[in-house]
């Protein structure tokens, strides 16, 4: 196959090179994608991702996002190892597919590269952003689908039963595709009757943490809290009274096979989509009592981080499944992750009934200031001090990272003046239980 281009005549009467654009999504079709879109580097709905896309790979100037579609039936199974396997499998054949349209691209003298569809990533950035192209902003703005309340990208078509994957090419294109026009979400709630820890709220809120513990206990911060149970341990038989056998053999299979998803049930039950929507138009209870009730009656263990509101959740919701404490593994390695971060781990019902300003400043490696409003069960973040503080906290940088990651004793840093505070200390305690570790 030879590269397909169309030559252009500027208005400065210069020549240059652009890309065939259905050429183009058709080499991703025939490589094995089921469908493709393209997207300018410059394109609105790229504004928050181009620094980071720029930096990975500065020649860009459009993106090629693919899609691959998955087989429900595996997805919806309660035996998550069948529906791992579709997961995995799937994501190999995305990086097939990106992989061949830049082997095709490169024999042609065209610069591009694909980014992995999950893993491997940049582990050293770990716990801040560790992939190098988001692929879910990338196909909105290509017109792959919108995102559902649950945060899964769902394609007009094949609804949220599909793995995404992205190319950056550094040439134009002749012709860009634009966002849908509508949300194939039906606004159903059937995620949020699934979520075993409750993530999502019918309002579309959605609490990362709760789900990061549970349903990625496997990965990356659920599996260094495994070695450190093992560190921790005296014996064999001490080890086996802080993470079970079955346990340990799930963590083994995971490094030996890939990473296991434990739960993924929001994506199991989403009806959305023109192949996918048939039954649960025909036959909503039967949609319901077939592929949502399984899920919810499956006893299974349910990881989830000790005064959570995932943990109030499921004793709630969820009675009959198992309840299993674990570390909170989403801690801050710099000051800003920890700022940005809060957003994602702030737990809306252990703040109920506080409501307070907060003013940090940090000194030392990383000065900084920022202001943290908890009211009415929501936060807000912004850079420098806004408004009048009930509380003002003023830390070396390094120490209050070493606290929160429970290196350094909060008494000592206050004692040594390396944590200082203005205000109630019932303030700091009330802060603290919004996000638990």
């Amino acid at each position: 196959m030879q590269l397909a281009a169309q030559q252009t005549v500027p208005a400065d009467g210069g020549n240059s090179t652009r890309i065939d654009a259905a050429w183009l999504k058709q080499l991703a079709l025939e490589h094995g994608a089921d469908d493709a879109g393209l997207v300018e580097i410059g394109h609105p709905g790229l504004d928050d991702q181009r620094a980071d896309i720029l930096k990975f790979y500065p020649r860009t100037q459009a993106l090629l996002a693919i899609v691959c579609r998955m087989n429900r039936e595996p997805i919806r199974n309660p035996a998550r190892s069948v529906a791992n396997l579709e997961f995995h499998t799937t994501g190999d054949v995305v990086n097939d597919v990106c992989r061949a349209v830049v082997s095709v691209l490169e024999r042609a003298g065209v610069p591009a590269i694909n980014s992995p569809m999950g893993f491997p990533m940049e582990s050293h950035r770990w716990p801040d952003k560790m992939w190098v192209v988001s692929h879910k902003p990338v196909a909105v703005a290509a017109g792959l689908g919108l995102m559902g309340i649950h945060r899964n990208v769902i394609h007009p078509k094949f609804g949220n039963f599909i793995l995404l994957g992205t190319v950056l090419i550094g040439a134009e294109v002749t012709e860009y595709d634009r966002p849908i026009d509508y949300n194939p979400c039906l606004s159903c709630k059937l995620c949020v009757a699934a979520c075993p820890v409750g993530a999502i709220s019918p309002d579309g809120t959605f609490d990362l943490a709760s789900c990061y513990t549970h349903n990625y206990r496997e990965f990356m911060g659920g599996f260094g809290d495994w070695v450190e149970q093992v560190a921790d341990a005296k014996s064999g038989l001490d080890l086996r009274k802080k993470v079970t056998r079955q346990e340990t053999v799930s963590t083994w299979q995971s490094l030996a096979f890939g990473p296991n998803y434990k739960a993924a049930y929001c994506l199991s039950v989403c009806p959305a989509g023109e192949e996918v929507i048939g039954p649960f138009q025909t036959d909503r209870k039967g949609f319901l009592k077939e592929i949502v009730k399984p899920l919810q009656d499956k006893e299974e263990t349910i990881y989830v981080v000790p005064k959570s509101d995932a943990e109030d959740f499921v004793k709630k919701r969820f009675p009959h499944k198992r309840v299993k404490q674990v570390r909170g593994s989403l801690l801050p390695s710099t000051i800003s992750g920890f700022l940005n971060g809060m957003r994602y781990t702030f737990q809306r019902g252990q703040s109920a009934g506080l409501n307070a300003i907060y003013h940090f400043t940090f000194t030392g490696k990383e000065p900084q200031t920022a202001t943290v409003v908890i009211r009415d069960q929501t936060i807000h973040v912004v850079e420098g001090h806004e408004g009048t503080a009930d509380l003002h906290l003023t830390a070396d940088s390094e120490t209050w990272l070493g606290f929160l990651a429970k290196e350094r004793s909060l008494l000592w840093a206050l004692l040594r003046r390396k944590i200082r505070i203005q205000g109630s200390p019932r303030l700091l305690v009330a802060f603290g239980r919004c996000f638990p570790t």
